[in-house]
């Protein structure tokens, strides 16, 4: 299959690019979080690739990162995500909030995605709970260690609730908790104060 496309990026649309190598121009579908990512019209560029292929169909699907096409793949092994549903997930969170949300059961955040409903949206987070790697996320390797904290209570759960309370969905305050030094050793309100400055 094509693992990635290396060559020079002849378009730049909302949902896709061209790419052109070897004097083929390759149309790839992307998320628009992608964009930012890209290099100026007519530079070279990489693109790593998942190519779909159905009976009338083949397209390309194209990720910054190998992280990136993975939590594509796990979305597309979930029952009713296909790729364009995977894609629009991707495209309504990124893949760090994506992780984030699917580790704090938050399928409320998944369900805004175009195309997902409120079902679709607990399956994804049932279903790769246990699978999203910590790769694939921004805590570098703390996903485990917040999940564990939180189900064990404590001053960081209860910041997370806290943070709840104030309107903010579970993955914001998670992330927001997560980024915070020492988060485990501080008390509610500290963790809370220094949460909200990160929001």
């Amino acid at each position: 299959m094509i693992a990635y496309i290396k060559g020079i990026l002849q378009e730049k649309n909302i949902d896709s690019i061209v790419v052109e190598a070897d004097g083929v121009g390759y149309e790839i579908l992307i998320g628009g979080y992608v964009l930012n990512g890209l290099p100026p019209l007519y530079e070279e560029v990489r693109i790593i690739t998942y190519l779909d292929v159905k009976e009338d169909s083949m397209r390309l699907f194209g990720f910054l990162t190998a992280q990136e096409k993975r939590l594509f793949k796990q979305l597309l092994s979930v029952n009713g995500v296909g790729p364009k549903g995977a894609l629009s997930i991707l495209n309504e969170l990124g893949p760090d909030n994506l992780v984030a949300a699917v580790i704090a059961g938050d399928s409320k955040a998944i369900s805004k995605a175009n195309g997902i409903g409120p079902k679709t949206a607990q399956k994804v987070v049932l279903e790769l709970r246990d699978s999203v790697s910590l790769e694939d996320s921004i805590f570098d390797g703390g996903a485990t260690d917040i999940r564990s904290e939180v189900a064990a209570g404590g001053s960081v759960s209860e910041a997370v609730e806290a943070l709840g309370a104030l309107g903010y969905s579970s993955s914001e305050a998670m992330k927001a908790v997560r980024s915070i030094e020492g988060a485990d050793s501080m008390k509610t309100e500290d963790i809370i104060k220094a949460a909200l400055k990160r929001m």
